[in-house]
């Protein structure tokens, strides 16, 4: 369902059909979690209820002692609650007798508990309803043997200055302003804006102020916070005070919202108010249908359980529906945080995450890929990126810049998955068009090898501290291990779809094309010395280009050609050994994507030495296709360590993870982490 203002959320009832036993068993609904347990916690609004232009997603802070317990969008809002009995006021988690406990946790919400005091519960439960509409319903509860008099205040704050806030009938009424960052100015990206935004309580509470009227909050929200450290952060709280009965309970719903620029403060505030009696049961229910699909493996590591139902989480939450020029369901990189590069649309390096994300949702990840099919020139060329509101060609050198050449083996991949034939067909006549515009403008010099072309950083993939790019030439003066490893399983993809639509000849035609380049490969990139794959001077196919040998810099790419099946035995042994060689690849947290041996390297870098868990996931894949089963399973905990750390640290997936240490940069809640769930099912079905 496509939805494109926030008005379209009104109706808001939901119907759903329960089968008997049919989720009762779902792992993410039956937790304990702690603050030091991997789970990830940050919420999204559901695919069918999400909105491109009015997006905002939030994150749960629960684990960092000086902070309070809050609902928070980075460049926006935060909302919690803060707690009095007698005159001991409480707000921050170094302060509460008891800490979070999560029981659910599914990509739009979650439900956790916890103790302000001792015998008083508190139950809450937290939707991200739609893009515009987010919603917390607490249950307090006296444990105890005695009656108390408790107060709660319930507050949202900024960490910007708020003009001309408005209260009425319990409540808070803003204007907002976010802010397009440069890249999506530049592309003119429709995301961002003035808005009018509310937040309430139901039932309503009798007071309200500002947190200059009351010193406790202020004293422990604004100063005690890393939300705005350098800034005075702007708190309004209403307050609620209640005789609670030994046993009895009160439930406060908090309520926040936005009205897509309207500025209707009623109609806002009805709308936000059906979301009172919605079943949080059945929103629950919805989500262990949707999880219903997913393999349910389990490992005797409980980590790795929990990385593998989480990156569903995560997949599933970047998931937007058909807007703009896409007509089918797409993905952004992240929900939250948001930032214009990571939410331009899709690419083919992070659709290697639907080859996991099929196992969840198979007629999802086959329409994510068809949003490259409809937008495919007639030429075959496809977009560097693919967005609702995004055409990115990057014109460069008089060529458009692709993507790195992944479609074919992603369209296989999920293929194998789902057994759809419609997509297969599909896939099939748009992936040929799209290998032969590829190999006819990669070639430059005609003979069988590919360089990158076009803006060739960012076709590569690797996009930034490259040893090569930056200590040797431009990209495109080279013909490499990691393109043309990719052009061969792209060749193998298209066999195999050939194959599987009775295209016997054509299939022959793919896999003759893949054994010339596979020989090429070997002919021209491997070193016998040193037993690697490096890039070669395409003018003459030799390791120099500036000074001697220069182009001989063992990277994560000479792993690639494992991956796609062109080294003979003894290469592939060859390779191993590097690979598992601590003072060259055989790192403790994974394979960097530079060795570790060269003076560039630098685990926690960008493309010069730190993990990149869809890369690792190809080297992994590459193992055990080899046999090599020992050390795919060395690799995958290697990798899953570090994931686990941060899931269990931060309660995030990161873009990339340090080689050597616990540490992970540059950007969170980032998509393609998700590959970590086809690398545990792998695990998993090995003979």
């Amino acid at each position: 369902m496509k939805i494109s203002t926030p008005q379209k959320h009104v109706a808001l009832l939901l119907i759903i059909v329960v089968i008997p036993g049919f989720v009762t068993a779902q792992y993410l609904s039956h937790l304990s979690a702690t603050k030091d347990d991997a789970v990830y916690t940050t919420y999204a609004a559901p695919m069918e209820r999400s909105d491109y232009q009015t997006d905002r997603a939030w994150s749960l802070m629960w684990y960092h002692e000086p902070e309070n317990i809050e609902f928070f969008a980075q460049r926006g809002e935060r909302f919690g609650m803060a707690f009095m009995l007698g005159d001991d006021f409480r707000s921050s988690l170094e302060r509460f007798y008891s800490e979070p406990v999560i029981t659910v946790s599914y990509p739009d919400l979650v439900k956790f508990h916890f103790y302000p005091y001792r015998n008083i519960r508190v139950d809450v439960f937290f939707d991200v309803y739609s893009s515009t509409l987010a919603f917390a319903k607490y249950t307090l509860t006296n444990e105890g043997n005695r009656p108390i008099n408790l107060k709660a205040f319930p507050y949202i704050r900024f960490q910007h200055k708020i003009d001309d806030p408005v209260y009425s009938d319990s409540a808070f009424f803003f204007k907002s302003e976010i802010v397009r960052d440069g890249w999506m100015r530049e592309h003119d990206i429709p995301y961002g804006g003035s808005y009018s935004s509310v937040f309430l309580t139901f039932p309503a509470c009798p007071d309200a102020g500002t947190c200059e009227a009351l010193p406790k909050l202020k004293e422990q929200v604004s100063t005690k916070s890393s939300f705005a450290p350098n800034h005075q952060t702007h708190v309004f709280y209403q307050e609620c005070t209640w005789q609670i009965q030994p046993g009895e309970s009160r439930l406060l719903t908090l309520i926040t919202g936005t009205d897509g620029k309207s500025g209707n403060q009623e109609e806002l505030k009805s709308t936000c108010r059906q979301l009172i009696t919605i079943d949080q049961e059945q929103l629950v229910t919805k989500d262990e249908m949707l999880f219903a699909d997913i393999p349910d493996i389990r490992f005797d590591n409980e980590a790795w359980n929990a990385v593998y139902w989480n990156s569903f989480n995560l997949m599933r939450q970047c998931m937007m529906p058909a807007e703009g020029k896409c007509s089918y369901n797409y993905y952004v990189f992240s929900r939250e945080p948001k930032w214009g590069w990571g939410y331009g649309g899709q690419v083919f390096h992070e659709s290697l995450t639907m080859t996991a994300y099929a196992l969840m949702d198979g007629e999802s990840a086959m329409n994510s890929q068809r949003v490259f099919m409809e937008r495919q020139l007639p030429s075959g060329y496809i977009n560097y990126r693919t967005g609702p509101y995004l055409d990115e060609q990057i014109p460069y050198n008089g060529q458009l810049t692709s993507s790195a050449p992944w479609y074919n083996y992603e369209n296989w991949e999920v293929y194998k998955i789902t057994k759809d034939k419609t997509f297969l067909r599909q896939a099939y006549r748009s992936g040929k068009r799209f290998y032969n515009y590829f190999t006819a403008n990669r070639d430059s010099d005609g003979d069988g090898l590919c360089e990158w072309g076009a803006h060739a950083e960012l076709e590569s993939v690797r996009d930034a501290r490259v040893a090569v790019w930056d200590n040797v030439g431009w990209p495109a003066n080279f013909e490499g291990p990691d393109i043309n490893a990719m052009l061969v399983m792209e060749a193998k993809s298209l066999a195999g779809m050939a194959r599987e639509l009775h295209y016997e000849k054509e299939a022959g035609e793919w896999l003759e094309d893949a054994g010339k380049r596979s020989a090429l490969i070997n002919r021209y990139l491997w070193d016998s010395i040193q037993g690697f794959y490096f890039n070669v001077n395409k003018n003459d196919e030799t390791f120099t280009y500036q000074q001697e040998d220069d182009l001989k810099i063992k990277e994560i790419i000479g792993f690639l050609p494992l991956w796609a099946g062109v080294a003979d035995s003894l290469q592939a042994a060859t390779l191993v050994a590097a690979m598992t060689d601590p003072g060259q690849f055989g790192r403790k947290y994974g394979i960097p994507s530079l060795s570790a041996e060269d003076d560039y390297y630098n685990p926690i870098g960008y493309w010069n030495g730190p993990v990149w868990v869809q890369w690792q996931y190809l080297v992994f894949r590459g193992l055990l296709d080899y046999g090599y089963t020992g050390e795919a399973r060395a690799l995958a905990e290697k990798v899953l360590n570090n994931m686990t750390f941060h899931l269990k640290n931060d309660h995030v997936f990161w873009e990339f993870y340090s080689a050597d240490d616990p540490e992970a940069g540059w950007n969170k809640t980032y998509i393609w982490a998700g590959i970590a769930a086809r690398m545990l099912y792998d695990l998993n079905n090995i003979p």
